[in-house]
């Protein structure tokens, strides 16, 4: 062969084997729109055709939807994501399909039609799903939708794409309703133990966290195979958009991509809900000769607003203890301005005898189940002893802390905590009168106020 065939069969070789590459880009084939006409449902109504297990569709039926997710970046696999509309959305689901890079066929925002016959329906955390079926010791479940009928079914219909407009809130106003819908949530950050790390563990599955300034959470579901898994998360505030999921009763959040995530702002200083407060003391301690299962511990909040117990706590120094022997945590509540807070050792007997719930529920030789020699102690969250009734050290026995068989009640003149005890500040009944105090047992319920100053 000479010089000029070799060069011509040097030609024809390059010309091949450029004929033969294959990427992306040459692989999307022209979808032609569809306008045809369907008997169509709305996807409310497929999904109330579930009855609990998963089935055929054989009615020829077709629903609309607008696509949501992207397999770009590799965070959804072989799952197409829709919604009902493109803005403020009733609903979503989710179809199951052979086919990668479905993002070079079905857009985000692309209006689809998805031909239901000959599909199958199910649901799954919470999620309804459609495609083709996988069954597993007799148990059938939705499956992938084989890549060979995967146009067969679903269509792009021939509306423009304007684009899909996130639902924005935020992390405590989540419902079920914006399950398997895009949302956008406001003013998030990766919480702070986790900054450090990536976005994925490499071909896991991994939960990382966004949390609000209010220090509420959202789990976000990142795949190990993605191609931002080895990122490192960012370090700023922003907003975080991405499909609404549920697992286990826990709301999750996928995103698509980085650019779902646009922290730009600078993050949440650490939320501050723990407070003191002049203005909450102990009100009432009662100990009724009748009744002991009557026993309760009242506060009051003497603010016009609302406060915080976050951190709180009641303390019980025994008799002449000088060591606490019982607490109770109060964190979990708040009291109401100009309102009570009423703690009980035996919260049945309590309601029996007076007529309603107490707001706290505690046991036996608890704070509130003194028999009247004992001292009290609140606490606020920095540790500091804002109010006391009685001395600690000192048995209460024939002082003028002793309200065995009796009652304490803080007179109404009385509006801010005192760390030291003064027994001026009280009305103290007891079975002794001693130093001061009033011998005067009293009976439960006439002789208590409970909820009442």
């Amino acid at each position: 062969m000479n010089f000029k065939s070799n060069k011509y069969f040097l030609i024809i070789i390059v010309v091949m084997l450029f004929s033969c590459v294959k990427n992306r880009e040459f692989d999307v084939p022209e979808l032609v729109c569809s306008d045809s006409d369907f008997t169509f449902i709305a996807i409310s109504e497929l999904k109330n055709m579930y009855n609990g297990d998963t089935f055929q569709i054989q009615e020829d039926l077709v629903i609309k939807g607008y696509v949501i997710s992207s397999d770009k970046e590799g965070n959804f696999f072989n799952t197409i994501y829709f919604q009902d509309e493109s803005s403020n959305p009733s609903g979503g689901m989710q179809i199951e399909l052979e086919l990668r890079d479905s993002h070079l066929f079905f857009d985000v925002g692309q209006q689809i039609l998805i031909k239901l016959k000959g599909l199958y329906l199910g649901k799954s955390n919470d999620t309804y799903k459609i495609g083709g079926v996988f069954t597993s010791f007799g148990n059938r479940s939705v499956g992938r939708l084989p890549k060979n009928v995967v146009f067969d079914h679903v269509l792009v219909s021939c509306e423009p794409n304007n684009g899909i407009e996130p639902t924005l809130i935020v992390i405590s106003g989540l419902n079920d309703a914006m399950l398997n819908t895009l949302v956008v949530i406001n003013s998030v950050e990766i919480k702070q133990e986790e900054l450090e790390k990536t976005f994925a563990v490499k071909e896991e599955e991994t939960l990382r966290t966004l949390v609000d300034c209010m220090d509420n959470e959202l789990v976000m579901l990142n795949s190990g195979y993605a191609d931002f898994q080895s990122e490192s998360l960012p370090d700023k505030m922003g907003t975080a958009t991405g499909l609404l999921t549920k697992d286990n009763n826990q709301y999750q959040l996928i995103i698509r991509g980085v650019n779902d995530l646009e922290f730009e702002q600078e993050r949440c200083e650490d939320f501050i809900d723990e407070f003191t407060s002049p203005s909450i003391f102990i009100s009432e301690i009662a100990d009724p000769d009748n009744n002991a299962g009557a026993r309760f511990v009242e506060l009051y909040n003497a603010s016009e607003e609302s406060l915080s117990l976050n951190g709180w706590s009641l303390e019980r120094y025994t008799n002449d203890n000088t060591a606490i022997s019982s607490s109770i945590d109060l964190s979990e509540y708040e009291i109401s301005g100009r309102g009570f807070l009423i703690i009980s050792p035996n919260s049945e007997e309590f309601k029996n005898v007076y007529g309603f719930d107490a707001d706290v529920a505690v046991g036996t030789n608890s704070p509130a189940d003194s028999n009247g020699d004992d001292n009290l102690v609140l606490v606020d969250p920095f540790g500091s002893v804002v109010d006391i009734f009685g001395i600690i050290g000192e048995d209460g026995s024939n002082t003028n802390h002793e309200f065995e068989d009796g009652r304490a009640v803080r007179k109404i003149e009385v509006n801010t905590n005192n760390a030291i005890f003064n027994s001026a500040e009280w009305l103290i009944y007891n079975d002794t009168g001693a130093d001061g105090t009033i011998n005067e047992p009293q009976n439960a319920p006439l002789d208590f106020s409970p909820g009442v100053r």
